[in-house]
């Protein structure tokens, strides 16, 4: 079995203030005893090869991914090409599938966030192959619970990830897929459903620490100076 992220920003994304470089996050991941990692940054393309040599002496496999924002929601596009950069629609994502080996998450569908899929599932399911459970969660609060019950209800495998902004937050949440050590491999085990999630409750007070460093960060991202 793997331990797999597959919901990971580093400071190459356009969007947010990440304070890690990929090879830190990388060095961080094999660490902790993980052995395939996507990266997938806000509405841009993550080539990996750059990182390969570095990641393969870690024992890491590397996925491409982008966290694409589509009709106003972020979906996660892990193993496609470049293209998947331009794509607009659920739509232009069912006409990529049709071609390509990719996987398509939907990451915190349930939060109360606006780019949250939420119901929007229901309209698209054919486009989506797994349901993220998200780190992000305490005993007593909980939005990965929806997601649980939308994802039995309509088959689809779940997939346990971080959406690391920090490198303090991995490790409490994580996917084991029975594959081999490739990216098509992962993402064809995922779909079939040969995948299991290992996730704890944060304490409250590490919850939200997690979310204010986010927040300042999202928002340094947005209205800071630029990098």
């Amino acid at each position: 079995m793997l331990k797999v992220e597959l919901h990971a920003h580093t400071d190459q994304d356009p969007a947010d203030r990440i304070g890690h470089r990929t090879e830190d996050l990388i060095d961080h991941a094999a660490a902790l005893g993980y052995d395939a990692l996507a990266v997938t940054l806000h509405d841009r393309y993550f080539d990996p090869a750059p990182f390969q040599r570095h990641a393969a002496a870690r024992g890491i496999v590397l996925l491409p991914g982008i966290e694409r924002t589509i009709q106003g929601k972020h979906v996660l596009l892990i193993n496609f090409p470049p293209e998947v950069a331009g794509v607009t629609s659920f739509a232009d994502v069912r006409a990529l599938k049709a071609r390509c080996r990719g996987l398509v998450v939907a990451p915190h569908p349930f939060y109360p966030v606006p780019s949250a899929l939420g119901r929007t599932l229901d309209r698209e399911i054919a486009v989506v192959d797994a349901i993220e459970l998200n780190a992000m969660f305490t005993t007593w609060i909980d939005f990965n619970r929806p997601a649980i019950e939308w994802a039995r209800t309509h088959d689809l495998p779940l997939v346990g990830n971080t959406d690391l902004h920090l490198l303090a937050q991995m490790g409490t949440t994580y996917s084991l897929v029975d594959a081999d050590r490739t990216p098509d491999a992962i993402c064809a085990a995922i779909r079939s459903g040969r995948v299991e999630v290992r996730r704890s409750p944060l304490p409250l007070t590490r919850a939200a620490w997690i979310f204010a460093q986010m927040s300042w960060h999202g928002l340094m991202g947005r209205y800071g100076p630029r990098r």
